[in-house]
């Protein structure tokens, strides 16, 4: 297995945008092979941003890097960082191998 996440730091008092976003958003994940599970993680505020991470499960490494070549990817990410102020720099990616 493999777990992509993508930590995202939101502007405070831009939380509630962030999320209806992600509700809202098609992710085509569902056409996609070796996908599992997906998640939207909020984490820790300051007053500074808000951590959120984006969290999901792969049957292996190849089958998400195969994703972020495809169609799907392109067609889910097609209107990414539009929200002016909403994000605080790019996100942050951190891919992991399961191993137990």
């Amino acid at each position: 297995m493999f777990i992509a996440m993508n930590r995202f730091r939101i502007a405070p008092g831009r939380e509630d945008e962030f999320v209806e976003i992600w509700r809202k958003r098609e992710t085509y994940l569902d056409e996609v092979p070796g996908f599992r599970e997906f998640n939207l993680l909020r984490g820790p505020a300051t007053e500074e941003c808000t951590l959120f991470a984006s969290h999901s499960i792969w049957d292996s490494r190849a089958a998400f890097e195969d994703w972020t070549h495809s169609e799907a990817f392109r067609k889910a990410h097609a209107s990414a960082g539009g929200a002016k102020g909403l994000y605080l720099g790019h996100p942050q990616f951190e891919g992991f191998d399961v191993v137990l």
